[in-house]
């Protein structure tokens, strides 16, 4: 096993293998860079306390997060040089819908977590129980 670091890409994010499961995912949040980590570590937190079963992977650098037996993602989030960007797949149907969004984003909605920022916990649990319950985002069947 090798000790080096992974790289960290532009912003912060670290560059981590594909790969399926807790050791990537593990991986990837401990490289994040300190200012950033500890929102990373709770949102995986926060996923696995609604989704004690949930699916992850590493895929395009980013922690992916799918309901089991299910196939594709629910979500995923991405590390920026000042906040934590986690994206619903199918945010627009979510009620309320998460307020990031774009006329080119499709369904997908996000919010951006700046460091600094009180996470409402509340509604973030609640999006992630309803994403979980909508059919996943599958990259094969685009």
């Amino acid at each position: 096993m090798s000790d080096k670091k992974p790289t960290l890409l532009s912003g912060g994010n670290p560059q981590i293998a594909k790969g399926e499961g807790e050791g990537p995912v593990r991986a990837y949040l401990d490289a994040v860079p300190e200012s950033r980590r500890g929102i990373c570590r709770r949102l995986d937190e926060l996923i696995v306390g609604a989704l004690p079963d949930v699916r992850k992977a590493v895929k395009w650098n980013s922690p992916f997060y799918g309901a089991p037996g299910a196939s594709g993602w629910f979500a995923s989030f991405h590390v920026f040089t000042r906040y934590v960007k986690l994206t619903f797949f199918q945010g627009a149907l979510l009620t309320p819908p998460p307020p990031g969004g774009t006329e080119k984003s499709g369904q997908g909605r996000w919010i951006d977590i700046h460091v600094g920022d009180e996470i409402d916990e509340a509604q973030l649990t609640e999006w992630i129980s309803q994403a979980a319950r909508l059919p996943g985002w599958d990259p094969s069947k685009r």
